[in-house]
C-alpha cells in the first residue's frame, strides 16, 4: 500500500511520501536540536545587594557600598513564587538551564509551524491526488 497516506508519527518522517518538499527535513533538524539541549529550568536568576543592620557599616554610607552579590533564583511552583539563594556556580548553571528552556520553547514553536505547514501540504496533496482505489466524494 505505497499509495496510502501514512500517519506521520515517531519514525515515519523518513518514509512518508513527499520527502523533504513537505518540510520533514526541517522538522527532523529541529527535533535533533531539541534532543541536544540538555537540562532545562524555568524562572530567572538575579544578583541582589543588601544593607545590613549595623549603623556604622559602609552599606549605610553616602554613597552606599552594599553587601553582595547574593544570587537568587525565582520561579513558579504550583502557582506560587519560590525563591532560592544560590552560590555563584549554581547561578551560572541555572542561567544556562534557563537559556536552554528558552531555546527549547523556541524550537517547539518552530516544530509546530513546520508540522502545520507539512500537514497543510499533505492534506492538499491528498485531496488533489487521492490514492488509487479510493472513491472521491
Amino acid at each position: 500500500m505505497s499509495d496510502s497516506i501514512p500517519t506521520i508519527g515517531r519514525g515515519n518522517w523518513d518514509t512518508c511520501r513527499g520527502g523533504n518538499r513537505h518540510g520533514h527535513g526541517r522538522y527532523r533538524d529541529l527535533a535533533r536540536q531539541l534532543a541536544d539541549i540538555g537540562y532545562i529550568a524555568s524562572g530567572s536568576v538575579a544578583a541582589r545587594f543588601n544593607r545590613c543592620g549595623k549603623p556604622n557599616c559602609a552599606c549605610h554610607a553616602d554613597p552606599p557600598s552594599l553587601h553582595g552579590p547574593y544570587w537568587q533564583w525565582t520561579t513558579k511552583v504550583d502557582g506560587k513564587t519560590v525563591n532560592r539563594r544560590l552560590t555563584e556556580r549554581e547561578a551560572q548553571l541555572y542561567n544556562e538551564w534557563i537559556a536552554n528552556d528558552r531555546k527549547a520553547r523556541d524550537l517547539l514553536t518552530k516544530m509546530r509551524q513546520a508540522a502545520a505547514k507539512a500537514t497543510d501540504l499533505r492534506l492538499t496533496e491528498a485531496i488533489t491526488n487521492p490514492p488509487k482505489g479510493l472513491i472521491a466524494s
